[in-house]
This record gives C-alpha cells, structure tokens and sequence, in this order.
C-alpha cells in the first residue's frame, strides 16, 4: 500500500494535469495557419457617417490604462463621458463659455468660443445622446487618451462625433478633459 505522501503526490499531479488540460482547450495554440482577420469594407463615398463602422477599441489600451489607474473603471468613465458630452454640447448652443471652459483644453476651447462668435444663428438645439463607445485608447507615459464616438440627435438631424479625452493620471482632479473633435472616425 503507498504511503500518504505519494498519495498526495498522486494527487496534487492529477489535479495538476487536470488544469493544464483546461488551460489547453480554453486558450488553444497557435499553428500559424489561423485565418487572417475579417476587413470591413470601406464606406462609400456619401454614406451617412452614422453607417460607418465603428473600429473596436485598442483593448491594450484600455488595459495599459486600468493597470496604470487602478481606479479606472469603463463603465463609470462612459456614463461620465456622455454627461460631459451633453453638458459641452447644451453649453455651445447657450453659448456659455464659463461653463465649456473648465471642461476644454485651451485650444480646444479657442475653436469653441470661436464658434460661438461666428455663429450668425441659433445653435440647433441638443436632443438626446443615442450611443457613446470607445473607438481608441492609449497610454502616453502617465497621460491617458480616450477617443468615443458619440451618436447624437439634435433638431437638425442625426450626427456623429468623435471626441478625444485626456487625463494626467498622476492629477488629483479625477475630470478629464476634452483635447481633440472631429466627426471622423480614427483608422
């Protein structure tokens, strides 16, 4: 009869096989002969941005932040993003630049309150936010950039804009702030 030690052995070696045995067959292996990865085809020109397809996220990027911030929370990040979405859009219409300035880069800023100066007309008024995804994200040293694509009614119609964030993670303000738009979705 064996010995409890080699029993135990017996044991911890079967227990051990079993995990590497479903390591195995949840990761699989590469081969080198996986099918390259599904293109999606250009849109064509006068297709309505909306009906752009929307590139995933750089999950690395997403990653590299989170294990950067170990406050940062996607989820949370979104909900904050499209308040600030709103709460810009609503001000430009208003026209009110005390509320627009602390949630801008300064540059950014310029071309707002610009804008608002050259606008001749009303704003057409913000209706509702309809989505609001990560389209990019990456880490420069200790500054984080994320860029969404927010798919916005306003009375006017139907738009898309793409709006990039930037936060010092070493900062004590927990805002970010809004450094780049554009209506075009990043490659």
């Amino acid at each position: 009869m064996p010995d409890s030690q080699t029993l135990g052995l017996l044991v911890a070696a079967m227990f051990a096989g079993i995990i590497c045995f479903r390591l195995y067959t949840v990761l699989g292996r590469r081969t080198g002969h996986e099918p390259p990865p599904q293109v999606a085809p250009a849109p064509q020109a006068g297709t309505a941005l909306q009906q752009a397809p929307v590139p995933a996220p750089s999950s690395g990027g997403l990653l590299d932040i989170q294990l950067a911030d170990r406050n940062f929370d996607t989820p949370k990040f979104l909900a904050g993003a499209r308040q600030a979405y709103e709460r810009i859009v609503t001000a430009f219409a208003g026209g009110d630049r005390e509320v627009l300035r602390p949630l801008l880069a300064p540059d950014v800023f310029a071309a707002f309150d610009a804008g608002i100066t050259a606008r001749t007309a009303p704003a057409s008024p913000f209706v509702k936010l309809h989505d609001a995804r990560i389209v990019g994200a990456s880490l420069h040293g200790r500054i984080a950039e994320i860029t969404l694509s927010f798919n916005a009614e306003f009375a006017s119609g139907t738009i898309v804009d793409v709006w990039t964030f930037e936060r010092i993670l070493d900062s004590a303000d927990p805002n970010w702030t809004l450094v780049a738009t554009t209506a075009d979705l990043p490659e």
